[in-house]
């Protein structure tokens, strides 16, 4: 069932996160909701920019149509990672997403706070909320001075005025993690003082935490053994840190890199092991039941199995 994005976040705030899945293709999509029906665990379905541009918006909303259909029992929100103003206004024309994030991050903050405004303005008059970003992702750290990692964090203090001044419904916030596989250096984790602090001036408002995948050393060295190449640095989140960054406000951890991770180990392993096949129904097989049995887990570590019907319930009370 298709559901409010702020219907999950206010079911899940306080509780558990919600999982923001970024896919691209029916295999990630079937092993998504498959996994969210299996662990009862409302998710939100993430597309980006670049995705649409991929895909075409057409293809992913009919896409997600036939899943609703196939999977009826899953609880679900559509939302819009990583928009520019184009971006969001385009998905917020066509109706299909319940919420969007506006990246404006890396203007200077009066820039940002005006463009955050103006998409705030345009999605809530359409009923869609809006996600925003204050501070850089970034993933290495432990060569930077003190002053380029304090520029790189969000500032809680400059948090609660954004919040304040936009109007936007959830804030990602930079607290030490980055996109991809290598989000940490040396023995840099996740700053969670520094969430602790936005989470004291911000209470009550739903935080998203971008770059939350686990990045398992041992998908990391499937991988190489089947031919990659990829550097045994890569790391991820913990599942204790998750639950740390919960208690502080986090309802909404984003997961797309774990996903890809998933894919290329699964093809490298099979045309490894089956160099004479070129039939890519077999590994797209193995990928939908890996990544649902990875969905199931995720949803559990971030406290969301057998959560569904909170979102349901909070939905059917804020309509009437």
């Amino acid at each position: 069932m298709r559901l409010a994005s702020t219907h999950l976040l206010k079911a899940a705030y306080g509780r558990h996160a919600v999982g923001a899945f970024n896919v691209c293709n029916l295999e990630q999509i079937h092993g998504l909701f498959r996994g969210a029906a299996e662990a009862r665990a409302p998710i939100l379905v993430q597309f980006t920019r670049v995705i649409r541009s991929y895909a075409h918006p057409l293809m992913l909303e009919k896409v997600l149509q036939a899943a609703e259909s196939i999977y009826p029992e899953a609880s679900f929100a559509v939302h819009l990672d990583h928009g520019d103003e184009a971006a969001c206004t385009d998905a917020i024309a066509s109706g299909h997403y319940s919420s969007v994030m506006i990246d404006a991050s890396h203007l200077p903050f009066d820039q940002n706070v005006a463009a955050t405004r103006r998409v705030v303005e345009m999605a809530h008059a359409r009923g869609v909320a809006v996600e925003a970003e204050l501070g850089q992702l970034k993933g290495v750290e432990d060569a930077m001075s003190h002053e380029v990692k304090k520029a790189i964090l969000t500032d809680p203090a400059k948090a609660e005025e954004f919040v304040a001044r936009t109007g936007c419904d959830s804030l990602a916030v930079a607290i030490g993690t980055s996109h991809g596989a290598y989000k940490f250096a040396g023995k840099q984790r996740l700053h969670l003082d520094r969430l602790a602090e936005i989470h004291t001036r911000l209470r009550g408002f739903p935080l998203v935490l971008h770059g939350g995948s686990a990045v398992p050393k041992l998908e990391i060295e499937r991988i190489n053994a089947a031919g990659g190449h990829l550097e045994d640095t890569a790391s991820g989140i913990s599942e204790s840190e998750l639950r740390r960054a919960i208690e502080f406000g986090v309802t909404k951890v984003n997961i797309g890199t774990d996903g890809r991770l998933i894919w290329t180990r699964v093809h490298r392993e099979f045309f490894r092991d089956k160099p004479k096949d070129f039939d890519f129904m077999p590994p797209g097989q193995t990928y939908m039941d890996d990544y649902a049995a990875f969905v199931v887990a995720k949803c559990q570590a971030l406290g969301a199995a057998g959560r569904a019907q909170d979102a349901l319930n909070k939905g059917q009370s804020e309509t009437g």
